[in-house]
């Protein structure tokens, strides 16, 4: 039963690895502290954006142009995704939807004395993120989330129509710390803790950008 368990999950870790995923309705937050402490939070959609997903057949229906219907196999394979997600760290639910898309609600909370990404997918070599927290060794951290802004800078094939369309949400930072700049053009709301928000559109192209130094 356990070695099953271990099958599942590196089947669905493997499935995801070829996958392009991007954001569908969401509200997300990331809160960091002087103290280098953080929470980061995502919940809503998640959408795969990547034929492989289903099958390697073409999702288009040749002749009506619609997506075409998923095959039994695809939908089981989408719910084993669903389930081993749902027993990682920071995964609090997973809920696959139908078609292309699940429900998620993920929480993570650590220490920044290194670099935090979210998600991970690896393809081989790559790591796609929709967000980065980059520590730096001068006592700075870096945030860009190319998932919520201009996606062609983390993921060059996600980058279009197809893997924004359903992108509608908010990004919010709120940090005690001392802000070096941060791209929004409302500014922040007074703190503490400071407070700034993006709005997140299928046609947002700025990438939420923030620099904080402890």
């Amino acid at each position: 039963m356990a070695r099953a368990r271990i099958a599942l999950a590196l089947a669905a870790a493997f499935l995801l690895a070829s996958c392009l995923l991007s954001p569908g309705r969401f509200v997300s937050t990331l809160d960091i502290r002087k103290d280098r402490s953080f929470t980061f939070t995502y919940v809503g959609e998640v959408i795969v954006n990547d034929p492989q997903f289903t099958d390697g057949k073409d999702t288009k229906d040749a002749k009506t142009a619609k997506p075409a219907p998923l095959t039994v196999e695809a939908i089981q394979r989408r719910k084993e995704v669903a389930e081993a997600l749902s027993k990682e760290q920071g995964y609090r639910s997973v809920e696959y939807l139908g078609g292309d898309k699940f429900k998620v609600d993920y929480a993570l909370s650590g220490t920044l004395d290194r670099s935090f990404v979210y998600p991970v997918n690896l393809d081989a070599t790559a790591i796609i993120p929709w967000i980065v927290a980059e520590v730096r060794k001068d006592g700075s951290v870096r945030i860009k989330a190319p998932g919520f802004g201009d996606m062609k800078q983390g993921m060059p094939d996600a980058g279009t129509d197809k893997g924004t369309a359903g992108r509608e949400g908010s990004f919010t930072l709120t940090t005690d710390a001392n802000r070096v700049m941060q791209n929004n053009e409302d500014g922040a709301a007074a703190g503490p803790p400071a407070r700034v928000v993006w709005k997140v559109t299928p046609t947002t192209s700025t990438t939420p950008t923030a620099v904080i130094r402890f």
